[in-house]
């Protein structure tokens, strides 16, 4: 069979796909502008408003770049590669990406620039998300962060001489990460450490530690030991290899291969390696003095240790867009295919869309509501951690920061989770065709398992939260009983029903820990966690439906404030539906309500089914990436054509 999709060519030098290819996109400036714009000019239809929704206003300078680039040749699909192949590939394109800024280390410092960076990789190549996220947020961010500005070098990072890794968890000390064994002992003679790794479980586990890109340098955790003390974890400067290979004292061993995009995953160790006194990443949380005196602003080891990493929380924002990207190209290609693929309608001989079919439609456009909503609530997310960050620095109050640090955790596992669902919803739709590599969706759904657990896993950073939103935070208050015969697709009640959902188990969540067993704290949580997971869930659906009412009420043009407001109505209308019953107990909805329900969803599902196609284009993704795919051609016998067929050879004229 001749598939009509591309077929890889072999992996090409950095230096021969893209060095040089300033007429494919203007070289970027992260300080405030660009050299030259990529997309922009006045919006003159409801699609550009649509996008311009879910980008900002910002979308020319910030996402613009990103787009064009990953529309280029280097980034189109290349399929039948090996995994050390695939590998090479995202480590080549990582180059091409540093080739187009203009200063990484600008580049870095910018949490909204970076972030926007994972929604766009995240359509082409999920090997190439994870590297670059590691590169230029943990490992690039994290020297920033440390010192004075200008105090290293980071010449060689910049440049890519040498890439950058990030080594934190070990295989006995993952969501613990703060009790990990790896040790950098001080030297009083001198001012050295010795970087060792004490036991089999304190070896850096999943770390892309290979040789495959070049020559790396980490960043790793350790815990600093000085005149016999234990001051916690702090982060070294370690390099890992060279142009001969893995140095000295570092033990660098593959781990089985895993699901989704192939990156070099390894097990580290270190076997008393020397590092220079500069290798400590002092700052104010944490330094020594030339005659080893240990000095810190914070008393507690824990917080030192999340001080150290603190990038962290930028990664998480890093997983929340790229999973946000991969599901929007997912539903791009499900709205597409139900749009070109045809069968039997209700009439002899009639054939019409798939899309022409409510079953069928209903689905992907609810999932296009929830895309919507998250995408809108992670661009205030990223805008509050933003007004936090100062140079990599922090500015505002230590509440306020944690608030949003909380809500950026909240949010991954809100979005990232769902991202799951909505890919999984947008390949079954696509049927056997989504099953099939060249089509580029059954991936999605796998390269997302990657985020549910990268930077914090979802589970265990809400239940983080859960346990300070218990006393820590404020739920809106109770609205009085909704009036009877209000309509459940009234916003301000749909609003209210929300809050209230989230009022009712933060109520549970109090009152289940203080009816735990006393000198219990595991077993005090244990009794309350089940409803304070559910007091997360329920602040994620709300501010998610806020955001993108918030949208809504900026959509400049009537027609795309129309299609917002729908799409808002739609969301909160599934996630009201999943709380009905408990609303209903509380005599927040009347009986008359909830049977209303599935009418309003049916009716604003239907209203927003002929203008599914639009509000998918509205996510932007790149149509040369998409010319590849053999499942969005208009004609899939000719993407599936043999050449050699019987149907193309000509029939004999019959004689007599």
């Amino acid at each position: 069979m001749h598939v009509r999709a591309r077929v890889s060519a072999p992996v090409r030098a950095a230096s021969a796909v893209g060095r040089g290819s300033g007429q494919l996109i203007g070289r970027m400036w992260w300080g405030g502008k660009i050299l030259r714009r990529v997309d922009g000019g006045v919006i003159t239809n409801s699609r550009d408003e649509l996008t311009r929704a879910l980008f900002g206003d910002e979308h020319a300078d910030l996402h613009g770049p990103w787009r064009k680039l990953v529309s280029t040749e280097p980034f189109r699909r290349r399929d039948a590669l090996t995994p050390a192949q695939r590998t090479a590939l995202s480590y080549e394109r990582l180059r091409l990406v540093n080739e187009h800024l203009a200063d990484p280390a600008d580049f870095a410092r910018d949490p909204a620039a970076v972030s926007a960076l994972h929604e766009w990789t995240a359509v082409v190549d999920a090997g190439l998300t994870t590297v670059a996220g590691i590169h230029y947020n943990l490992f690039l961010g994290s020297l920033l962060d440390h010192g004075p500005a200008g105090a290293r070098d980071l010449g060689e990072f910049t440049s890519m001489r040498q890439l950058g890794t990030f080594l934190c968890t070990e295989v006995d000390h993952g969501n613990d990460a703060a009790a990990m064994e790896t040790t950098a002992t001080l030297q009083a003679a001198d001012g050295t450490f010795v970087l060792h790794t004490p036991s089999a479980g304190a070896q850096k586990f999943m770390p892309n530690t290979s040789t495959a890109g070049g020559p790396k340098t980490a960043v790793v955790a350790a815990r600093l030991i000085a005149d016999g003390t234990d001051h916690g974890v702090f982060l070294f400067l370690v390099p890992l290899s060279g142009p001969e290979g893995t140095l000295p004292g570092v033990r660098v061993r593959p781990l089985p291969t895993r699901v989704g995009a192939p990156v070099d995953h390894c097990l580290t160790a270190f076997d008393q390696v020397l590092l220079p006194a500069d290798a400590l990443l002092a700052a104010g949380h944490g330094s020594l003095d030339p005659d080893g005196t240990f000095r810190s602003t914070l008393g507690s080891p824990r917080k030192r240790f999340l001080r150290s990493i603190a990038r962290v929380t930028t990664g998480k924002l890093c997983m929340s867009a790229a999973a946000l990207g991969g599901t929007r190209t997912a539903l791009t290609v499900a709205v597409r295919y139900g749009h070109l693929r045809h069968i039997g309608g209700g009439r002899k001989g009639e054939r019409v869309p798939l899309f022409a079919h409510h079953s069928h439609a209903a689905p992907l456009t609810r999932a296009l509501a929830a895309a919507y909503a998250m995408t809108a609530w992670h661009r205030e997310v990223v805008a509050a951690w933003c007004s936090q960050v100062r140079d990599g620095g922090f500015g505002g109050e230590a509440a306020e920061r944690e608030t949003v640090e909380r809500e950026i955790a909240v949010a991954k596992g809100w979005i990232t989770w769902r991202c799951r669902d909505l890919t999984t919803e947008a390949r079954e739709r696509c049927g056997a065709q989504g099953l099939l590599e060249v089509n580029g969706i059954s991936e999605r759904a796998v390269d997302i398992e990657g985020t549910i657990t990268a930077e914090g896993d979802n589970l265990v950073i809400w239940a983080k939260a859960a346990g300070e939103m218990i006393f820590g935070h404020t739920a809106p208050p109770l609205a009085p009983p909704a009036p009877r015969g209000r309509p459940v697709t009234d916003p301000e009640l749909l609003t209210e029903l929300l809050a209230a959902t989230e009022h009712l188990w933060h109520e549970r969540a109090r009152t289940r820990l203080r009816g735990g067993p006393s000198r219990d704290p595991l077993g005090r949580w244990n009794t309350a966690a089940g409803p304070a997971l559910r007091l997360v869930d329920a602040y994620g659906a709300r501010r998610a439906a806020q955001a993108l009412r918030t949208a809504a009420q900026r959509a400049r043009l009537p027609r795309a404030a129309r299609l917002l407001d729908d799409l808002h109505t739609l969301f909160a209308l599934q996630q009201v539906t999943a709380a009905a019953g408990d609303l209903l107990a509380a005599e927040r909805m009347t009986a008359d309500q909830v049977r209303a329900l599935p009418d309003a969803v049916d009716a604003v599902t239907a209203r927003l089914v002929p203008h599914a196609q639009e509000l998918a284009d509205a996510f932007d993704v790149p149509q040369e990436w998409l010319a590849d795919l053999p499942v969005t051609t208009a004609d899939l016998a000719t993407a599936y054509d043999d050449p050699d067929g019987a149907w193309h050879r000509t029939r004999p004229t019959p004689v007599g």
